[in-house]
């Protein structure tokens, strides 16, 4: 090898060690999950996946959003679609890196040396214990045998023993590292693969998942395309006073051929599950009614929404009266419980009728046969929430594994002195405690046992 190679892979080497160093710092690891955070904030509180419109509306440039957030610089920084963004997957993958350089650079050689037996073979190594005594005399059997009763794992070489238990706290800070990698995989996972619809549909159509706001770069395949699904109705519990109680949609799965494969009545909190794919009811609208002319056949109109004074949701239609359209009359519904205003040409009152019943308008039977409601669904697949979930599980097993806390117990019998000492990195007062029993149960059977040397020898004397 010559000596610019070497040099070459020398420069490599002492790179990759800083880069190791840099990512496995601590402080660097907070900066990002804090700005994971706030990122995350903003995605929660901005609207996701919305129409531009949406945002040109609520996102005014006069007067912006605390004097700078307008929707220009909103949609500019993906702050409509934050959790896809390429800044927010690149924070991910930095953290997920921290993350692993500390496991390897930090938590496993900890493991790695909890996990070593290590005698002490000298009574000056007791002196930088925390918690250590020197006996006149002691039993490394009768140690050994208190330490098993406390669940201590010992190890006896010679004179010296070593003693530890609660090695699954240290083994606790890695499967957090492990859950958090984990939940970092699903995120990027389902950001990549995951797609979000939203479809308004009219009851008795067939839809297929048209209306995407927002998907990921490998997100086709997660897109149903082999099966739709089929409204089969749609309707509104209203309480006594009026207002809406909760609203409902009866859907059927159904195969190219329209057999029906999985069937679900959904309201709001019980959403349609379908192979990755969840249909919840979010919105409701009145799309359209059947009317009938005197005795023409019965023919459906559409209703569009309109804006209203005061806010509230209405909508309406055009009811022609006459074949050259030159006459007609306006219907308005506010909901779906079946009564319609009807209006002139010149904005009056002029009639109210309900489904079922008829009226007469300009010279004609206007029949109200029914008021069709569409259902509004947000259909969502991430298929990253299997991990996430699973990552979630694994973190609170971590952090209960956490808590445990490694002890350790020395002792060294060297002539007539008896050396025991120990540490451990939490509880400090229990394990005292701990330490402290053992020490008056190992002092209590010294001294029954010089108690029956006593008797033993007073007997031979007699």
């Amino acid at each position: 090898m010559t000596t610019e190679s070497s040099s070459f892979f020398s420069i490599i080497s002492r790179f990759k060690r800083q880069l190791i160093s840099v990512l496995a710092d601590l402080r660097l690891a907070i900066i990002l999950l804090l700005a994971i955070a706030v990122f995350s904030i903003s995605g929660t509180v901005i609207e996701q996946g919305q129409s531009l419109v949406f945002y040109q509306e609520n996102y005014p440039e006069d007067p912006a959003l605390f004097g700078f957030l307008s929707w220009k610089v909103l949609l500019l920084l993906g702050l409509d679609h934050v959790y896809r963004t390429w800044w927010f997957l690149s924070i991910l993958v930095l953290f997920g890196s921290s993350l692993t350089a500390c496991t390897f650079t930090r938590q496993f050689p900890a493991l790695k040396a909890a996990r070593r037996w290590n005698y002490y073979t000298e009574s000056r190594q007791f002196q930088k214990l925390a918690l250590s005594t020197e006996l006149e005399t002691g039993s490394l059997d009768s140690l050994t045998q208190l330490l098993g009763e406390k669940r201590y794992r010992v190890f006896q070489e010679g004179d010296t023993i070593y003693a530890r238990k609660g090695i699954v706290g240290k083994i606790g800070p890695i499967v957090v590292h492990a859950s958090m990698l984990i939940i970092i995989a699903g995120a990027i996972w389902g950001a990549m693969t995951g797609f979000l619809a939203q479809e308004m549909v009219p009851s008795g159509v067939t839809f297929q998942v048209r209306n995407i706001l927002d998907a990921g770069v490998w997100a086709k395949p997660q897109i149903p395309t082999d099966w739709a699904v089929h409204v089969n109705r749609f309707w509104i519990d209203y309480t006594p006073d009026g207002a809406i109680n909760q609203f409902y949609s009866d859907l059927s799965v159904v195969d190219k051929e329209g057999k029906e494969l999985d069937r679900e009545t959904i309201y709001v909190n019980k959403p349609l599950r379908y192979r990755g794919v969840t249909f919840y009811q979010t919105d409701w609208g009145v799309a359209g009614v059947q009317v009938q002319l005197n005795n023409s056949p019965i023919f459906q109109l559409p209703m569009a929404r309109l804006e209203a004074n005061g806010g509230g949701n209405i909508w309406g239609t055009w009811v022609p009266t006459k074949p050259d359209l030159s006459e007609g009359i306006a219907l308005l519904t506010p909901d779906l419980q079946g009564t319609l205003f009807v209006y002139d040409v010149k904005g009056k009152l002029v009639s109210t009728v309900r489904s079922g019943m008829s009226t007469e308008v300009n010279g004609v039977t206007l029949k109200i046969k029914d008021v069709i409601g569409s259902t509004g669904l947000q259909i969502k697949a991430d298929p990253g929430i299997p991990l996430v979930y699973s990552g979630f599980g694994l973190l609170m097993l971590g952090v209960v594994m956490s808590y445990v806390s490694h002890s350790q117990v020395w002792a060294l019998k060297q002539g007539d002195s008896f050396y025991i000492g120990g540490r451990t990195n939490r509880a400090q007062v229990s394990f005292e405690r701990e330490v402290i029993e053992i020490l008056d149960r190992l002092t209590e059977h010294k001294e029954t046992v010089a108690v029956a040397g006593v008797n033993v020898e007073s007997l031979e004397g007699i």
